[in-house]
């Protein structure tokens, strides 16, 4: 868990600096741009690597690879910290990407093997509340080390974490592997590497230009699902794959993946707007917005260890699909708000978000996991943290565009009268037109008001995007997840986990 907190609490904490950063005198002078890819270095890495590492923390050792995350991610971590220009910091938290990838698959690989059939969809229950508890309090202690500290503080907060952790791992954790190894695969892990790297990359440079259209977006996404099919139609082929890709064939494990991909498509492209939202259209500060997220996290901390009562008594069925719709509905809400929404409101459908993510993700991430051979835990582990994190880069590539269109298109006639370079940069964005706005003084307060009317505009259209696409989710999961009867059929541990007895 507290390998865990590094990693999640990592990829929240940083927005809160990047404003800081960008300062010449404060921070680093990073433009728009680097300050992108402080960001993206991380995801960049972090997804490619995830399912190799996976792999090779079943074969070696998943404490070991544990063990070496945690180093690898406390070290980038300082350099990331005393970063003397913006290339040094989006080159440190590569290397931090390097220490995620360790680390996470390598987290759910170790519940699946410590924790009994019975027991072990309330312990991934209790690592998704984790997930939430990160989510939340990463915006505010970003914030709190942001007022009283300088920006690399941000990045420190991470070492007292590191060294806890691998005290606790070296005591506590007992190593485990796949008994029977199969031979090593080098094509098929090189051409995951290259596949998952080369589409992560279309998708974050699609999110950067706004577009899908350009050949920057196109050429390295195609190329990324190409080489995946490749890798899909070799390892269907050879004795030894790393990944199995006849796993698939089962529902219960393709339409948990499934699940596990639509619901962070949906809710990422969400929190991309929340974050404008919170910040400039109702005028919170970045710690006042981190604090109203916390009804989220508290929903998940209770609701996520529980979920497994709620899947027992109901089935994974029935209470997947109802907590998806209920998460499309809250998804639905945000086209309801503007600038005059009470904060109660938010509060609550926070909450309700949170409780029916908590129903969601603890038991598709179950079904992945009991899906495979216990020995294939670190593989299982990977694709569902693979998918999360290219789903979840995809939702704001896609939905960040369709949010940036809109804004476009509805500012428009409020910049008609400013010279053509200030139109261009206005009609970017809504930072864009808030900084023309303020260089233009008292001329450009009257642009104030129509940029946050276009804002929520398009954070109503992408809104209704997301929780149609939710919705989707909740159709794929009433027609192809087995039901309450089917699910009485897997056995606890059976032959997939233990070899059948000799008498």
């Amino acid at each position: 868990m507290f390998s865990l907190l590094a990693v999640v609490l990592d990829n929240t904490i940083l927005n809160v600096a990047l404003k800081t950063i960008a300062d010449p005198v404060e921070g680093l002078g990073a433009t728009q741009s680097e300050m992108e890819w402080a960001i993206n270095s991380y995801t960049l890495v972090f997804a490619g690597l995830l399912f190799t590492f996976g792999v090779i923390g079943d074969r070696t050792g998943r404490k070991r690879m544990l063990m070496i995350g945690m180093v690898l991610f406390g070290l980038a971590s300082l350099a990331s910290a005393y970063a003397q220009d913006p290339m040094q910091l989006i080159v440190a938290r590569a290397f931090m990407g390097v220490g995620g990838a360790a680390i996470m698959p390598a987290t759910l690989a170790i519940i699946s093997n410590v924790f009994p059939p019975q027991e072990r969809g309330k312990a991934i229950g209790v690592w998704a509340g984790g997930v939430g508890l990160a989510v939340a309090i990463g915006p505010i202690t970003g914030g709190l080390l942001i007022e009283h500290f300088w920006w690399g503080s941000v990045f420190l907060i991470n070492l007292p974490i590191v060294l806890i952790s691998m005290v606790l791992i070296g005591l506590v954790v007992p190593e485990s592997r796949d008994p029977k190894p199969s031979r090593l695969d080098p094509v098929g892990v090189i051409l995951s590497i290259v596949g998952l790297v080369a589409l992560t990359y279309g998708i974050i440079r699609g999110g950067e230009l706004a577009t899908v259209a350009s050949a920057e977006v196109l050429v390295p996404t195609i190329l990324g699902v190409v080489v995946l099919a490749a890798f899909a139609w070799y390892e269907r082929r050879i004795d030894h794959p790393a990944f199995d890709v006849t796993y698939f064939r089962d529902p219960r494990f393709a339409t948990a993946v499934g699940i596990v991909g639509l619901v962070f498509f949906a809710m990422m492209g969400a929190m991309f707007f929340l974050v404008f939202y919170l910040q400039i259209v109702l005028g919170f500060s970045a710690l006042q917005a981190g604090a109203l997220m916390i009804p989220f996290a508290a929903a998940q901390l209770v609701f996520a260890p529980l979920s497994q009562q709620m899947t027992r008594r109901f089935g994974g069925k029935l209470t997947a699909t109802v907590s998806m719709v209920v998460v499309a509905g809250a998804l639905g809400s945000y086209a309801l708000m503007d600038e005059h929404t009470p904060v109660l409101v938010l509060e609550i459908v926070f909450f309700v978000q949170g409780a029916a993510m908590a129903n969601i993700m603890p038991p598709a991430t179950t079904a992945i996991m009991e899906s495979l051979p216990r020995e294939k835990a670190g593989v299982g582990s990977a694709m569902s943290n693979t998918v999360r994190q290219v789903a979840g880069a995809l939702g704001v590539a896609l939905l960040g565009s369709l949010l940036s269109a809109t804004y476009r298109d509805e500012i428009a006639p409020a910049l008609t009268a400013l010279p053509e370079q200030l139109k261009h940069i206005a009609g970017e964005s809504l930072t864009g037109t808030l900084g023309v706005a303020q260089s233009l003084g008292e001329r450009g307060a009257a642009l104030i008001e129509p940029a946050k009317l276009a804002f929520v505009d398009g954070m109503h259209v992408t809104a209704l995007v997301s929780a149609a696409i939710a919705l989707a989710g909740a159709l794929v999961v009433f027609r192809w997840l087995p039901g309450k009867a089917a699910e009485a059929l897997v056995p606890d541990e059976g032959s997939r986990d233990k070899e059948p007895a000799v008498v």
